[in-house]
């Protein structure tokens, strides 16, 4: 049995990610703002009031997981928000920064102590941050709070293999949650399933790694 923390879990792809990783024998340490229903109905240990984008979080999760061994944190809060470049929302943007790009360094940095050789760290980014990848421009807030993220987690890759510490950053594919408005190619269920697998695949010749969900490498 394997202990997990899961950011953003009151809904989506973070539900999704708790309940399999439970019913897969592990225990589940799961985080967020506030605690749905659905959540609590999962029987995994959950602490409220986490929020990433609050600078704060960073030592109420240290106290939180002093003395606690984690095996794979799962940094997985998000928000999407669209822009296009006649309608831009630079606070929108700003927040989008605060919690995609530096939610998941405020959380890794709380769980340090808990993070032990052959500890995982993964981070639910998108490939909405590969600049390669974009062909369709927009979504400034978001594309631009994603590309910041992957480039922490290679930092993060690179700052932790000495500690044995393995980290990946994973695109969740198109997923029909509330955040998308409903729209998507797959449910929440496939999304979590397939970043369980890569999680589990994850080793530290791998680290600093970008995949899609369904197991294909990602371009930058």
């Amino acid at each position: 049995m394997a202990t997990y923390a899961i950011t953003g879990t009151n809904r989506g792809i973070g539900l999704q990610l708790t309940r399999q990783a439970k019913a897969a024998g592990h225990r589940v340490i799961a985080l967020c703002r506030t605690a749905s229903d659905a959540l609590r109905e999962a029987d995994v240990e959950v602490h409220e009031g986490i929020d990433v984008a609050d600078d704060s979080v960073t030592e109420t999760l240290a106290r939180i997981f002093e003395g606690e061994a984690v095996d794979v944190l799962i940094n997985n809060a998000g928000l999407l928000r669209q822009e296009t470049l006649s309608n831009l929302d630079l606070d929108g943007i700003r927040r989008q920064f605060e919690i995609n790009a530096l939610g998941p360094l405020r959380v890794t940095k709380g769980l340090l102590g808990s993070l032990g050789s052959g500890a995982k760290v993964a981070i639910v980014t998108s490939r909405m941050g590969s600049i390669t990848d974009n062909t369709s421009g927009g979504s400034y807030g978001y594309r631009m709070s994603k590309t910041a993220v992957n480039m922490a987690g290679v930092s993060l890759a690179h700052d932790l293999k000495n500690d044995g510490v393995a980290v990946m950053l994973v695109h969740p594919g198109f997923v029909r949650t509330e955040m998308t408005g409903g729209n998507g190619m797959i449910e929440a269920e496939e999304s979590a399933r397939g970043i369980l697998a890569r999680i589990d695949g994850l080793t530290l010749e791998k680290t600093g790694s970008f995949w899609h969900q369904n197991g294909e490498a990602l371009p930058w």
